[in-house]
């Protein structure tokens, strides 16, 4: 696994910013390691194309086109992608931290939210960034202190009952044994699933699975692969059954995701 080291010319030692807001993009390769470390000030991380993953203490944070990753000051963190991925941080002065969460969380992405961030992206890194940048990151955190906040896309539990099916899941999204199957290999009850789904994921075990799917299948669709391909290695006996849900999911068609995605994905890394 590539090791990464966050791309910013401030030592992370340092306990100030010599700006309130600094925009930071990267390209980085796929199974990419940021190792844990942390800093004086916020972070908003945000994945043009693929997955980012953040993991915090117990909590595992996963940033889908929809989400970004919201980490306050002197929070360690390890960041990492499965597969190649664009991604930008939004480092925010301390001072600047208190409208926003005082616990990491996902908040979710507006299209003006993301329009705003693409245009970042589009300028030259800089230390310095000028009045009109400095507006324009002012007002995204306007908006970003507006923005709904979620525990994370996909949760997951330490239970020691759900938190092994959930791992098994993982390992293989497109193993389709119901609640009462899994509640068997488990020595428990549907209901006590069901129970710690809602207590630990605030979702069903089918919408977490559901998520599940929709965060393997974004980076092959990204990637090109046929979505009859994909339908497939998740589980579905055909590729208009994973295009409903993926649909319902997402509000958009897995083409339609990929078309919006790839020239993103293709754009010039800063």
């Amino acid at each position: 696994m590539p090791i990464l080291r966050p791309k910013l010319e401030v030592p992370l030692s340092s306990r100030e910013l010599p700006a309130p807001v600094l925009f930071r993009s990267a390209h980085v390769p796929a199974e990419g390691l940021y190792p844990l470390h942390r800093h004086a000030w916020g972070e908003f991380v945000y994945s043009f194309s693929g997955v980012m993953e953040v993991k915090v203490a117990g909590q595992h944070f996963l940033a889908p086109p929809q989400y970004g990753i919201w980490l306050p000051p002197e929070v360690e963190h390890v960041g990492l992608n499965r597969r190649e991925a664009h991604h930008c941080s939004l480092y925010v002065a301390t001072a600047g931290c208190g409208a926003l969460p005082a616990a990491p969380c996902a908040l979710t992405v507006t299209p003006l939210v993301r329009a705003m961030l693409e245009h970042l992206r589009q300028q030259a890194p800089t230390l310095t960034p000028g009045p009109q940048d400095q507006r324009l990151m002012q007002a995204l955190m306007d908006q970003l202190a507006q923005a709904p906040c979620a525990t994370s896309y996909l949760p997951h539990s330490d239970d020691p009952l759900l938190g092994p099916v959930l791992d098994a899941l993982a390992a293989d999204p497109a193993d389709n044994r119901s609640l009462t199957e899994w509640a068997a290999l488990a020595h428990t009850t549907e209901r006590t699933l069901v129970r710690r789904c809602q207590r630990d994921l605030g979702m069903s075990f089918a919408e977490w699975r559901q998520r599940l799917r929709v965060v393997r299948a974004l980076p092959r669709l990204q990637a090109g692969d046929k979505v009859e391909s994909i339908a497939l290695d998740l589980g579905y006996g055909s590729a208009s059954a994973f295009i409903a849900m993926f649909r319902r999911m997402m509000d958009i068609t897995p083409d339609e995701f990929r078309k919006n995605a790839l020239p993103q994905a293709r754009g010039t890394p800063t």
